[in-house]
Formats: C-alpha cells, structure tokens, sequence
C-alpha cells in the first residue's frame, strides 16, 4: 500500500415495500414503507460499503455479502458496515470522510440529516464533521421520481493509517 490515499464511488438503489420499516443511514424514518432486500435495505448504508471497498480495491458489497446467502437475510446493514471498516483496518486503511447523496421524492430527509451523520460518524469511526450527507429529488422524472424507491450515491476518501511520519490519527 504505497498510496497515502485512495478515493471510492458507491451507488444503490432499491424500490419501496410496504410492511417494512425504512432504515436510512443506520436510522430508522418513521412513517414510510422500507426497501425491497434481502438485508434490512437500508440503501444509505450499501451505497456507503461499496464506496469504501471501491476505495480499497475489494470488491462490491455483494462480493462480501451476498444476497443468495440467506447468512445474511434481514441482515442488519450497520452490522455490515462495521464489518467493512473492520476490513479496511485490518488492511492499513481508516475511513477519511464520507460525501452521500440521497434520491427519493419522499421521505424528505432533511429532519433526518443529523440523526445519519450521528449514526454514521458512530459507524465509522469519525468525525460528524467528516460526514455530509444529501437529500434531493429527481424532479418527477424516471421511477425514483415518480416515488417508487430511493437511490444514493457516496463517494468516500479512506487513508493510509501508517504514513511515513507516523500512524494516521483520526
């Protein structure tokens, strides 16, 4: 590992399913239908996990927990988050930040933002700082704008944990 860092890009989506509860970010939205998965769906967080294998060249999320696994059915998607930060760690990796677009007609996400970037800087082990996390619409436009689920995007940067000056401190 000769590079000090190293950026991701993950992207998820999934469509909404009654009877279940919407998990975002490690939070639950109360009040709306969740997402259709196998785990609990929460699409923040698979988004997030395949930025940061992206990042370290280790694969998607389903190459780590794949859905034809039924390990991993109703699977608590903070769970594999922790997984996959344990996994970067063990490979001289910490997570530098995080940058999350959210895109749903609803739930507006705003009300939520500081309850995500909370859960999430706990998660990762970083600062709320570190975390930005985005809400907008698709303006009515494709499926995702008629209301039908939610798609997020994450780009993240993950650093080198021993430098040449020392060991990265978050």
């Amino acid at each position: 590992m000769d590079m000090p860092f190293r950026v991701g890009f993950g992207y998820d989506s999934h469509v909404f399913e009654a009877g279940r509860k919407l998990v975002l970010g490690g939070v639950e939205i109360p009040g709306h239908d969740g997402l259709k998965a196998h785990s609990d769906g929460d699409v923040m967080i698979h988004a997030i996990i395949d930025a940061l294998f992206g990042a370290a060249a280790l694969g998607d999320i389903g190459s780590h927990f794949p859905d034809t696994d039924d390990k991993w059915k109703g699977a608590d998607s903070a769970k594999l988050l922790a997984a996959a930060v344990a996994e970067l760690h063990a490979r001289g990796w910490a997570v530098g930040n995080i940058d999350v677009t959210a895109i749903c007609e609803r739930p507006r996400l705003r009300p939520h933002v500081e309850a995500i970037r909370v859960r999430l800087s706990s998660l990762l082990g970083i600062p709320v700082e570190a975390i930005s996390v985005k809400g907008k619409t698709n303006e009515k436009m494709d499926d995702v704008g008629a209301g039908k689920g939610i798609e997020v995007h994450c780009a993240s940067l993950i650093v080198n944990r021993s430098a040449q000056t020392g060991v990265y401190n978050m």
